[in-house]
């Protein structure tokens, strides 16, 4: 077996070599003439001369050999339904859907802007930009008219794939109204808007625009359309990077070093093999869905779940926390994939949920998103006993930059890191004001990645080349490298450890601290099920720590004299781990944290209420009700 030290210094010293080896994990319609055109850094060119299709690479190529194996497994508790498309299916419904792109009017190189629920039709969507070569543009489902508005503007679509509303909770959100709102609001119109009407909502249809799914599929049911193939360095889509300010910044994605980084990271990371299943609990509104709901387990030849609801869900639609092991044991998933914030709250769910599915099938259970905290990771660890794998990435980077190749030699994970740096990824730690290397173990400094970036990563910002170079290649005095803005360490062992975002540090009395520190801190105490801190605005220190806290058993809540024991035990526990220069002004228990509707902490917004500022677009958040606890907590600081 091929020591994964030895794998990875050939991707960084033999890049050429290396990744002309791992183009062939997928079919050519031309062979490439260069792997790696690297004359104008930072920007780099993957395999130039070469052609290929992501569709083909997905669906087509997988006919011959298992035209009847499932492909695309659409669940959803929020309608109670269940449908298996196999890859002879699929196959069929990505040319329904590319013949009805087409007849609206797309043509090779044309953007269209999907904005939609977890429904199959999303998929077909993607699939049908690839065939045709046109440009997709996710935008994630129940976005406000006004940020909806400025990504329509900023993609210039020809056609805009929606629906009449998705589902949370068993709650009907329209999408209709906010999309045509969006059209209103925007300079850029659409030719054309489809839509699958799910019978959610109601929708009024503008005449001469807006086109029925239902009806341009029955028009075309038995259309052929051949995947037109592209060139290596044709651009397959661009997706928003979340919690941008300003004007979207659109990441920009090629086509064949995209679906060679995606084929690699199957077989070395994720291990996954054809035949099985692969069930990733994200959303295609995020990069996490386009690389590991859509393309890459079908690239692999594996069946994909594609799932709608919530993790707390059951079909019946009443409360149920297996219903992901529901599903693993139904479809025998291998591969899961998913997020910290997920399992948290899991881990409120009964434990015996965990021991009632046969699970034998799988294999590993991935984690990303955010830092995975020890508590939460031996807690699924435990409960699952299988390998929970971390794994560190960015919308920028399209796969992951740190985890663990198991699929090149096994290693053991290590609780609280990520992992070690994947191959291709000239990964390493700068010191953020003279851009010295810090090597020396437990030295903290801002992780970067020398260019050339490997395949798959961003090609730039879509259609602002100087704001990908200045933003994210001149953060680091006197050196061209791609900066993460985050905080990390390595250990004596080469594992990363991810401190936080260079951004959200908190100068305390003249003192830098980063938030996750203190939030790993916390994490540790028994009564702890979550935990955020913020840096907010103090009149004598500069700044001051401020956390909020999910307990485990929130009836401790309604005894003051119990918080308060409970707060001093936590500000005592990160006096000792990190010192008093750390320990935060107050600890406030909350019973939930806003969160984005994919799980992510909404820490800006958090800070913002903190600070009696405007919280901005709230319309992807997965609670209201949970950022009015944080303001009525501050009423009482």
């Amino acid at each position: 077996m091929t020591s994964y030290a030895d794998f990875y210094r050939q991707s960084i010293d033999q890049p050429d070599a290396f990744w002309a080896d791992q183009a062939g994990l997928i079919e050519w319609h031309k062979p490439f003439d260069r792997v790696c055109n690297y004359d104008n850094p930072p920007f780099v060119n993957w395999y130039e001369g070469g052609q290929t299709n992501l569709c083909h690479n997905a669906v087509d190529r997988h006919l011959l050999d298992r035209a009847g194996q499932p492909a695309l497994i659409a669940v959803s508790s929020e309608t109670g339904t269940e449908k298996i498309y196999t890859f002879a299916d699929l196959h069929g419904e990505v040319q329904r859907m590319a013949a009805s792109l087409k007849a609206l009017g797309v043509e090779k190189g044309d953007r269209v802007l999907i904005y939609m629920p977890m429904i199959a039709e999303a998929a077909f969507a993607m699939l049908a930009c690839a065939r045709i070569g046109a440009v997709h543009c996710v935008v994630f489902g129940g976005f406000a008219s006004g940020s909806l508005a400025s990504r329509i503007e900023d993609a210039a679509p020809k056609v805009i794939v929606s629906s009449d509303g998705g589902s949370r909770g068993g709650k009907a959100l329209p999408y209709k109204p906010l999309l045509d709102e969006a059209i209103r609001l925007s300079s850029h119109k659409p030719g054309a808007v489809l839509l699958a009407d799910r019978g959610l909502t109601p929708m009024d249809l503008v005449a001469g625009r807006d086109h029925l799914w239902s009806e341009l599929r029955t028009t075309h049911v038995d259309a052929q359309v051949p995947c037109e193939w592209l060139d290596s360095t044709a651009i397959s889509y661009t997706i928003y990077t979340s919690g941008t300010t300003g004007k979207p910044k659109g990441v920009q994605r090629d086509t064949a070093g995209y679906a060679v980084a995606l084929a690699a990271s199957m077989k070395h990371i994720f291990d996954g093999r054809a035949g099985e299943t692969f069930f990733s609990t994200s959303d295609i509104g995020w990069v996490v869905g386009h690389s590991y709901i859509v393309y890459g387990p079908l690239i692999a030849g594996m069946a994909t779940i594609m799932y709608e609801g919530l993790p707390t869900q059951g079909m019946d639609k009443k409360p149920n926390g297996g219903i992901w092991w529901e599903l693993v044991e139904k479809y025998k998933v291998t591969v899961m994939f998913s997020a910290p914030t997920a399992v948290r709250v899991l881990k409120k769910q009964d434990p015996a949920l965990l021991t009632k599915y046969d699970l034998s099938s799988l294999r590993a259970l991935f984690l990303a998103g955010e830092p995975l905290d020890e508590p939460t990771a031996r807690w699924i660890s435990e409960g699952l006993r299988v390998p929970i794998i971390d794994n560190y990435w960015q919308t920028e980077s399209g796969w992951p930059i740190l985890t663990i190749a198991n699929g090149v030699e096994p290693k053991p994970s290590k609780f609280g890191s990520p992992g070690i740096p994947m191959y291709g990824y000239n990964v390493k730690l700068l010191h953020e004001a003279t851009g010295e290397e810090l090597t020396a173990p437990g030295e903290k400094g801002v992780v970067v990645i020398e260019g050339p970036t490997p395949p798959g990563f961003m090609q730039t910002i879509w259609q602002d080349d100087a704001r990908f170079v200045n933003t994210y290649w001149k953060s680091i005095p006197g050196k061209l490298v791609y900066s993460t803005f985050d905080w990390g360490i390595r250990d004596a062992d080469g594992y990363f450890f991810i401190l936080g975002r260079t951004d959200d540090v908190i100068n305390v009395a003249g003192h830098r601290l980063g938030t996750r520190e203190i939030e790993e801190s916390i994490s540790g105490h028994g009564q702890v099920a979550e935990v955020a801190v913020v840096g907010v605005a103090d009149g004598l220190k500069g700044q001051v720590a401020m956390a909020f806290v999910v307990l485990k058993d929130s009836s401790v809540m309604g005894d003051s004299a119990a918080c308060g024991k409970l707060e001093a035990e936590i500000m005592k526990r990160v006096d000792g781990d990190l010192g008093a220069v750390a320990r935060p002004a107050r600890v406030r228990f909350v019973t939930a944290l806003p969160k984005t509707r994919s799980g992510k902490l909404l820490r800006r917004v958090i800070q913002a209420v903190c600070e009696g500022r405007d919280a901005g677009d709230l319309t992807s958040m997965d609670d209201p009700g949970a950022l009015q606890q944080i303001r009525d907590r501050m009423e009482t600081v």
